[in-house]
């Protein structure tokens, strides 16, 4: 059973207001007012972002520091490091900046770290490697922000760091030439929800400004951009979404060989940004899963249209093997849960020494969608035991990590998702102290999956004119999900049916006031029996096109349906 939860701004006035000013329904401007816009200019530019609206780059905490490091680099012929972490955000933040500094100075290298024997983040051996290699000056994208013994090392060695993440920074700030986060406490950036390869983009930004060149240069860069921002999952608002609406346009263009290569026969017009974190995300990560990050960056930055299908088709496989392993991997995690008895726990903390590192965060998602609780999934990693966490909406695995330090040797992440590392002998009593955590602090429903609608909806009300309009909330994300409604007092067709692999989906009409429309429902098809014998029901849904056979109709795609 899920939760049904109203998330509406309630301003009855103000939303009739806003109306009239834009000539829409009230069920658009009511969806407007749920994020924050209330006036006509500040509609005006969510439906038309501008990359004019982009905050300017030196108003980050440190920026002057790191545009006049490199600039100096380039000065001395240095040579530079381009430091990245393995997964999407990473590979795609060392692509955006390598290539950028290669168009006009050669002394640039990318270094992506080894999964399994270097670990996440900055690590002692790429430190060595730029040393080994007279390298003095390293850009770290996407980490970087807790490596404060690392920095010293490489400062000790004559090596000068840049950092550009996005992470929380710990309690002390590494001891770098510029460390741009915008989520540092001392940092006045007024946009704070940036990925990693968008800190790495507004650092390129100042760079064009110092050197005063176009900033048009540096727009072609935002495909990347827009990857990294829906696979790391950061909220499209704001600066994210101005990036992810002009990323997406070059995606479309197909300019990127190595994108367009991923995308491969795929014959959509329009991808969105849920095609590219669920079709593109998912390969990149699988080159630093399965093999090494480095294939994903040689990829994206490929220039021969034949390489880049070849090397598309290697990652491809690597992907296959991905999906092989982190199945099985599920199957073993959700009997161990089972065979501990812990499946009436608070938390979910599994561990198996032959797990594949690549694929525990995958494993850790998998087994929150089947108990819904924070979980974490172990595996042996050298001679530590390292995890990847998960969390559930409104819970703070962060925080609740942070209250486990004694047990953990290292951590990093977010709200919903982090990775730590400790030795083996603590992995029970860390297990222990975590579900006592999760247990007293954990707001009891948030157990309970949550279905957030935003207003309630007439079948009459929907049309193509109303589809048309919330096609222009795009891209679509934390922060601007797509708009989804409840209606109520609804029958189903006598033809209501089951469809799918094992029938598993619900296909049907709904009906209100003669008012009757297609929809879908996936993994709803156990519920048939029920709703067939309620004499109304009640359902969550999106609204959206369905093109078939070359005809375009209206289909409901139900999230929930219940008897009422």
């Amino acid at each position: 059973m899920k939760r049904w939860t109203l998330q509406q701004t309630e301003n009855p006035k103000m939303c009739q207001k806003l109306a009239q000013e834009l000539g829409v329904q009230t069920e658009i401007a009511q969806l407007l007012i749920n994020r924050g816009i209330s006036t006509f200019n500040q509609a005006k530019s969510f439906f038309r972002p501008d990359l004019t609206q982009l905050h300017d780059p030196f108003l980050m905490q440190d920026m002057l520091n790191a545009v006049e490091r490199i600039e100096l680099a380039i000065s001395k012929n240095e040579n530079i490091l381009v430091y990245g972490d393995y997964d999407v955000d990473g590979t795609t933040s060392v692509t955006l900046m390598y290539e950028y500094l290669t168009e006009t100075y050669p002394n640039v290298t990318a270094y992506i770290p080894d999964r399994y024997k270097e670990g996440y983040g900055v690590s002692y051996q790429g430190i060595d490697y730029a040393s080994d290699n007279s390298i003095t000056l390293i850009i770290a994208l996407d980490c970087g922000i807790k490596a404060v013994d690392k920095v010293k090392y490489a400062k000790d060695k004559g090596i000068d760091f840049i950092i550009c993440d996005h992470h929380r920074p710990g309690q002390n700030i590494p001891n770098a030439v510029a460390v741009l986060d915008p989520k540092r406490n001392d940092c006045q950036y007024p946009y704070k929800e940036l990925c990693g390869c968008g800190v790495g983009f507004k650092l390129i930004q100042a760079l064009q400004k110092q050197r005063q060149l176009s900033e048009r240069k540096i727009f072609k860069y935002l495909d990347l951009v827009a990857i990294a921002i829906g696979s790391d999952i950061v909220p499209i608002t704001g600066e994210n979404r101005i990036l992810c609406f002009y990323g997406l346009k070059l995606v479309n263009a197909r300019k990127r060989l190595g994108i367009k290569a991923l995308l491969g026969q795929n014959n959509k017009k329009v991808f969105s940004i849920t095609d590219l974190v669920f079709g593109v995300g998912p390969r990149i990560n699988a080159a630093g899963r399965m093999k090494h990050g480095l294939h994903a960056v040689e990829l994206l930055s490929e220039k021969n249209e034949e390489k880049a299908k070849q090397q598309a088709f290697k990652i491809e496989e690597y992907n296959t093997n991905r999906q092989t392993e982190d199945r099985q991997t599920t199957i073993e995690a959700l009997a161990q849960i089972e065979a501990h008895k812990e499946a009436n726990n608070f938390t979910s903390v599994v561990y198996q020494d032959n797990w594949h590192k690549g694929v525990i965060g995958i494993v850790a998602s998998r087994l929150t969608e089947t108990y819904y609780r924070p979980t974490l999934v172990f595996t042996k990693s050298g001679n530590k035991l390292a995890a990847s966490a998960r969390s559930v909406s409104g819970f703070d695995v962060y925080n609740a990590l942070e209250q486990c330090n004694e047990f953990i040797e290292q951590f990093g992440g977010h709200k919903y998702a982090a990775g730590l590392t400790l030795k083996q002998e603590n992995y029970q009593k860390f297990k222990q102290k975590f579900e006592d955590v999760v247990k007293s602090t954990i707001d009891k429903t948030l157990l309970t999956p949550q279905i957030n609608f935003e207003q309630e909806i007439k079948l009459k009300a929907i049309n193509f004119k109303l589809i048309r309009i919330l096609k222009q909330f795009a891209p679509f994300g934390p922060g601007n999900m797509k708009p989804t409604f409840y209606a109520r007092n609804l029958k189903i067709d006598q033809y209501a049916k089951t469809v799918g692999a094992e029938n598993k989906h619900l296909k049907c009409k709904l009906i209100q006031d003669e008012i009757a429309i297609d929809a879908i429902g996936f993994n709803l098809g156990v519920h048939l029996s029920n709703l067939k014998a309620a004499k109304q029901v009640e359902a969550v849904f999106t609204v959206e096109e369905n093109e078939w056979n070359n005809q375009v109709s209206i289909q409901l795609n139900i999230k929930d349906i219940r008897p009422q």
